[in-house]
């Protein structure tokens, strides 16, 4: 096996510089030629010296993913779960290596962020839950640590990448009100986070479009948990709305628990669509509508716009996502079908 840089260069068919300048992630190398060179890395059992290499590149290959949710929250929300898989194949497809970091509290904030981030290990950073007051934001653009967020910000230095929650909430809230509906409700996310705020946002402005207008009584605030939604659902019950535009799926298997336990049924009293797809949503019962957003693809997104091609470089730019309707014609059937079927179709049908 090959053990030295000559040999590297040998086995891929290039010099010795043009592997020494992959391996110290040099722009000047065609993507063709640094995907060679890195197979007969990996064929030949190659290992480069990391530390050598950072103190002549100053970089380190390690990207840091910083979480402000606490552990349980982490792994049992299956947002995070599928972002850190985008981020985590995207580092290994651009031979990088990631470092996760949760913190549950506020009071926690400043020592992991000296502890991680000031450690001087990190290439770049990717931050995601960001809330409208997160103090890590501010100081990571005083530090000038290069970072993308996931989740839109809305200070415009910094970079982020976000799927388009007010015109997904808007689609979401067109499919109910197109179904028939007219007293539609929302669940929100907690009005402290910016996609919270944003579905918030596309509901009022779907009502708007649709001259229908906008009542208090119908709105209730959640904190994307389950509990949360079947809490907010309770409140929303005694307005007697016929449709609700739930900001999260998690939310709207509590939703659906508050419906089944006031014996309200499932489209025909009230119709829900949910955001996100996740994976339970098509076995919930009945199976959710809802907006999907590729959280996999954003995280993958993210690392491609905060891999480092230097230490001082600050992105700023901003990338959406658009998210998709994927239909449940179990929890949305506009009154007109449901009448022509005379009951519930047991398939799941996608848009």
């Amino acid at each position: 096996m090959a053990s030295t840089l000559e040999e590297v260069a040998e086995l891929a068919g290039v010099s010795r510089s043009t592997v020494s300048r992959v391996i110290n992630d040099s722009p000047h190398v065609r993507e063709a030629t640094r995907e060679k060179v890195w197979k007969a890395i990996k064929a030949s059992d190659y290992q480069p010296r990391a530390a050598a290499r950072s103190l002549v590149t100053n970089r380190t290959r390690i990207i840091g993913l910083l979480i402000p949710e606490a552990v349980t929250t982490l792994f049992s929300d299956p947002f995070f779960l599928l972002l850190i898989q985008g981020i985590a194949g995207a580092c290994n497809h651009h031979h990088y290596h990631l470092m996760l970091s949760v913190f549950s509290g506020r009071e926690d904030e400043e020592d992991p962020y000296r502890r991680v981030v000031g450690s001087g290990y990190l290439d770049g950073v990717v931050i995601a839950s960001t809330t409208l007051d997160d103090p890590l934001i501010p100081r990571l653009l005083e530090d000038r640590i290069p970072f993308v967020s996931v989740g839109r910000y809305p200070d415009q230095q910094v970079s982020y990448v976000d799927v388009d929650n007010i015109g997904g909430a808007q689609k979401g809230v067109d499919h109910l009100i197109e179904s028939g509906r007219r007293r539609v409700a929302t669940i929100t996310g907690p009005q402290r986070m910016i996609a919270g705020w944003d579905r918030l946002t596309g509901y009022r402005e779907a009502l708007a479009s649709h001259e229908l207008p906008g009542d208090g009584s119908l709105v209730a605030e959640g904190d994307f948990t389950q509990e949360g939604g079947r809490i907010a659902m309770q409140r929303l019950l005694p307005h007697n709305p016929d449709a609700v535009f739930i900001a999260s799926d998690t939310m709207a298997l509590g939703a659906l628990k508050a419906l089944r336990e006031a014996a309200v049924a499932v489209p025909e009293d009230v119709a829900l669509v949910g955001f996100d797809d996740m994976p339970y949503a098509a076995t919930a019962t009945p199976p959710l509508t809802t907006l999907r957003q590729p959280i996999q693809r954003i995280g993958s997104l993210a690392l491609e716009k905060k891999k480092p091609g230097a230490r001082t470089s600050h992105d700023r730019s901003h990338r959406t996502c658009r998210p998709s309707v994927m239909r449940s014609e179990l929890s949305w059937l506009s009154p007109s079908i449901r009448k022509r079927r005379g009951g519930l179709d047991k398939t799941l049908a996608l848009a």
